[in-house]
């Protein structure tokens, strides 16, 4: 099985990471993605808070490819399992 586009949730400014969900099948799976690899992919510096939404959308087609990866090598943290995506994941 592979996952599918789910929702953007919104920014945790106190995590630094932007929440979203991918899908499996009916399944919500909870994603997250840091901040820094957000700005790392754009080779960027830090951008406005308001800003992440519009960013996590420009670059949503290769978070996404990388949360399926993850799915698919079962690399699932926290309670509730979820997907956490960081820098590395984009080397």
């Amino acid at each position: 099985m592979t996952l599918t586009r789910g929702a953007f949730d919104r920014f945790e400014y106190d995590r630094m990471v932007v929440l979203f969900s991918m899908m499996n099948d009916e399944v919500e799976i909870p994603c997250a993605i840091s901040t820094d690899a957000l700005d790392s992919m754009e080779n960027s510096g830090r951008i406005a808070p308001a800003q992440r939404a519009a960013q996590f959308e420009r670059l949503r087609v290769r978070i996404e490819a990388c949360a399926i990866r993850k799915f698919q090598l079962s690399e699932f943290e926290g309670k509730p399992p979820g997907l956490i995506l960081r820098t590395t994941d984009f080397r």
